[in-house]
């Protein structure tokens, strides 16, 4: 092998090497015969004859020395490999014989060379001077590469056992010399010297398993033993942990801190991770037997004594703050130095304690509970009482069930308060308030739980269906918005109302009933002109025929369809009468010309109309019938307006909207000055009822009484008189004097709406009926009201 070319050795050095290299260099063979193998030659170098030819640092000798080992060992193993291919060729050849084949057996390698066993203690008890050298903290000093060649020897030389159990033994002795330290130590110092010993252990743990390194390799893993580090581990456990003096003084220890930390005192959470630490690293077993069981079993203890302190003494919203408080140290607390698996089973028993075992007494606890937060609005307490109860058992079921309970209660309070059920709108008005309160409480406080949702409508349905009025109430509210409570306000707005109206139509059971009532008023709103958006009311009929279907706002469709058609009716006759000789003569007439079908009308009691008014209609009616054959007009006189410029006095003029019931009224006075009760019935034919409710109007409301009734009165009788109020005033020009009716029906105005709904009803249910029994065949009657 060539020299490097930093080292020249110099030319005495090198006629010494040659007399060397002649006379002391040898050469030996070794010769190995045995069934026909090759003849292997190894050519052995003294390396102290090398070492002398020349004069070298020991850095490059080494150095030269590696070069020319491993070219050796090269050259060794291609020979090797030249030589078993052969004899592979040669026994590939005899393997047959006689044409059969032979059997190729392969021998195991057998390492001849034996250790010494008087080497093998000199080699242990260097390995075992150095274990004792790293628990002294002398580990400086060492050679690790010494110490693992000598640990790889011993196991390479079956001398593994040894080995181990002589770790074994050493590890105890050291282990039960620290177990005393520990024992000694005093007060505060016993968690911080178990602690210094315990990481002075990990180290020295580690060292020891570098050394061992090959050893848990092999032999560890061929004999089933248990690896170093776990050995170590286990070690310290069985000789440290497990001691009882030690073991009861530490856990102790540990939950006095822990106790101290709850009560209010700092304690070193950092030397409380690391013991804890040990516990987990020791094996879950040590954990949970020597720590977390008995910290479980004084955790509740200590909450089940402090949750009887605070709920006597405390309202709710305070006693949820303090539970809610508890709950979020103990996780911190174990966030901070406990086994993050703890969490569960510690908030289990801090929830028992302080949540599960006070539910009932804390929901119905007087000014303070449920439902005094739901009445007060505490959005906050109550999402903490959310918050809290959702985690046990029944929790979220016991906070559910006390406010339907609660819901249900106020709720059947309001549709049976005879204070409010004489006013339609208000009354619907505080229902809508009402779920808008709670629709707000779920959303903010409860997360919009659907089961508080579906426990909310549930409520709102039980109740609503309590008062049979519901149906013409609700219907009355959107009467007064469409008329005039949404005038002025923006779609978005007039949108919300309308799905807040239908929510509420959702709740009730007879849809049909408010079908009845919402045709009146629609109609009502629709001939008088008086609502306040066409697009307002569509929308609100394509949502009812969302919810119920074409069937139940075909006839509504058809209203407005009327209208339209009465529009282009209007525009011809218009059209006609100005082509005509008598465009300027006469009042102005607007007709509107309804499907008896689609209209909840009625063929009332006509009246006599002033001879003007009755030569327009006639035009129209002519008109009409020959515009459209086949058909036939009826005058509704009871459902019609009229305006009429009226003079006051000499000069006061004024223009007053009235009924067309009440024009007839006031046109007899063109011709009479006084007129009696009985007078004006007979000339103008109205019904009783309504020529009372008319004279009413006309003569008995503040502020529009153009009559004057004697005598003076709020009632209406047939011995009173009427005359011209030529003194009437108003500082409006326009006057409408509305006709004084009750805003919800009569008794017998309900019980007549109640019919038609029955008579409605009929067709329905016989589909039914026969439905049900051609699916069935045989059905008893009970039955049959159930399906």
């Amino acid at each position: 092998m060539g020299t490097p070319e930093s080292v020249k050795p110099s030319s005495s050095n090198h006629e010494s090497s040659k007399e060397n290299d002649s006379g002391k260099r040898k050469e030996k063979e070794l010769v190995k015969e045995k069934k026909g193998r090759a003849i292997v030659t190894i050519v052995s170098l003294n390396p102290t004859q090398i070492e002398s030819s020349f004069s070298l640092d020991a850095t490059s000798r080494g150095y030269i020395f590696r070069q020319i080992y491993w070219a050796c060992t090269l050259l060794l193993l291609l020979r090797y490999k030249e030589l078993d291919l052969r004899e592979t060729e040669g026994l590939a050849k005899n393997r047959m014989h006689n044409g059969k084949r032979k059997p190729f057996k392969i021998e195991p390698f057998k390492h001849r060379v034996e250790m010494d066993p008087k080497y093998a203690d000199r080699t242990w008890k260097l390995i075992e001077h150095a274990i004792h050298e790293i628990y002294s903290h002398n580990a400086s000093g060492l050679s690790f590469e010494e110490l693992y060649r000598n640990a790889y020897n011993m196991v390479l030389h079956k001398f593994g056992d040894k080995l181990y159990t002589g770790l074994v033994i050493t590890m105890t002795k050291h282990l039960v010399d620290i177990a005393k330290l520990i024992e000694l130590a005093q007060g505060g110092l016993f968690l911080e010297e178990l602690n210094r010993q315990w990481a002075d252990h990990n180290k020295a743990l580690q060292m020891i398993r570098d050394i061992l390194m090959y050893m848990d390799r092999t032999y560890v893993t061929n004999f089933n033993k248990t690896p170093v580090n776990e050995l170590g581990l286990n070690l310290w456990r069985d000789n440290i942990v497990k001691i009882s003096i030690i073991r009861d003084r530490l856990r102790d220890t540990l939950l006095d801190l822990v106790h101290r930390e709850r009560t209010g005192e700092i304690i070193n959470r950092g030397l409380m991770r690391n013991i804890i630490k040990m516990f987990m690293e020791l094996g879950a077993s040590v954990y949970q037997d020597d720590f977390e069981k008995p910290f479980l079993d004084v955790t509740a203890d200590f909450y089940r004594i402090e949750s009887q302190q605070f709920i006597e003494c405390c309202d709710c919203g305070d006693y949820m703050k303090k539970a809610e408080r508890r709950l979020n140290e103990e996780i911190e607390r174990v966030s901070h130095y406990l086994d993050p698996r703890s969490e569960a089973k510690i908030t289990n028993v801090v929830e028992k304690e302080m949540i599960a075992n006070h539910m009932s007494r804390l929901v119905h606890m007087e000014n303070s509970g449920l439902v005094s937060m739901l009445v007060d609005d505490k959005y906050e307490d109550l999402g903490r009482m959310h918050s809290l109860f959702r985690r046990v058992p029944t929790g979220l079921a016991t906070i559910r069930d006390v406010m339907t309970s609660h819901l249900r209660e106020t709720g059947k309070q309001l549709v049976t308060d005879q204070e409010r059920l004489k006013d339609a709108v208000d009354f619907v008005q505080h229902l809508l308030d009402m779920k808008d309160k709670y629709d707000k409480i779920i959303s903010i406080a409860f997360s919009n739980d659907k089961t508080f949702q579906n426990a909310l409508s549930s409520s709102f349905e039980y109740f609503i269906n309590l008062n049979t009025r519901s149906p013409e109430f609700i219907s009355l509210f959107v009467d007064d918005k469409l008329r005039k409570g949404l005038k002025g306000v923006s779609e978005e707005d007039v949108e919300v109302v309308l799905d807040k109206v239908m929510m509420l139509f959702r709740y009730l059971h007879e849809k049909d009933v408010f079908e009845k009532y919402y045709k009146q008023h629609l109609a009502k709103r629709l001939l008088s002109g008086k609502t306040v958006s066409d697009d307002a009311e569509r929308s609100l009929i394509v949502k009812l025929k969302t919810e119920c279907g074409y069937q139940f706002t075909s006839k509504l469709e058809g209203m407005f369809t009327d209208m339209k058609t009465s529009r282009d009716t209007m525009q011809g006759f218009n059209t006609l009468l100005a082509a005509s000789s008598e465009a300027n003569e006469g009042p102005t007439l607007a007709v509107q010309v309804l499907t008896t079908g689609s209209w909840p009308t009625q063929p009332g009691a006509g009246c006599n109309l002033p001879t003007e008014i009755f030569v327009v209609c006639e035009k129209f009616r002519t008109y009409y019938l020959n515009t459209h054959t086949g058909r036939r007009l009826t005058w509704q006189t009871n459902m019609g307006t009229a305006d009429l410029k009226v003079t006051f006095g000499k000069s006061r003029k004024h223009e007053l909207n009235v009924s067309t019931y009440q024009m007839c009224i006031l046109m007899l006075f063109n011709s009479a000055d006084i007129l009696s009760y009985k007078d004006i019935e007979q000339a103008t034919g109205i019904p009783s009822a309504d020529l009372k409710r008319c004279l009413q109007s006309l003569a008995c409301v503040k502020g529009k009484n153009v009559l004057r009734k004697e005598p003076m009165g709020k009632d209406i009788d047939e011995e009173d008189m009427f005359h011209f109020n030529d003194s009437f005033t108003s500082k409006f020009f326009k006057v409408k004097i509305g006709t004084v009716t009750a805003q919800k029906e009569s008794e017998p105005e309900k019980q007549e709406t109640r019919q038609k709904v029955e008579e409605d009803r009929k067709p329905q249910i016989e589909a039914a009926i026969v439905r049900i029994m051609k699916a069935r065949r045989v059905l008893e009657h009970n039955n049959i009201v159930a399906e």
